[in-house]
């Protein structure tokens, strides 16, 4: 909101297919070097994504982010 109280800008975390967010959770782990089995970490993407209530870019990265923690993985810069 400040965002758009300050500066009139908007910006949107658009919902992607199941397909879609799966390919940017996919591509994250791979560029990130992370891990972890396929099976898993779609499993994991999944649920994350359900509890989060959306499937956006977003919310891939902050499933991301938490997964390398969990695996004790630093992202690449």
């Amino acid at each position: 909101m400040s965002l758009s109280d300050r500066f009139g800008l908007w910006l949107g975390f658009h919902n992607a297919t199941q397909d879609d967010y799966l390919a940017m959770v996919r591509s994250y782990a791979a560029h990130h070097g992370l891990k972890i089995r396929d099976e898993t970490l779609v499993r994991d993407a999944l649920e994350w994504s359900m509890t989060r209530g959306a499937r956006s870019g977003r919310v891939a990265w902050q499933f991301i982010q938490e997964l390398a923690g969990r695996l004790g993985q630093q992202l690449k810069g």
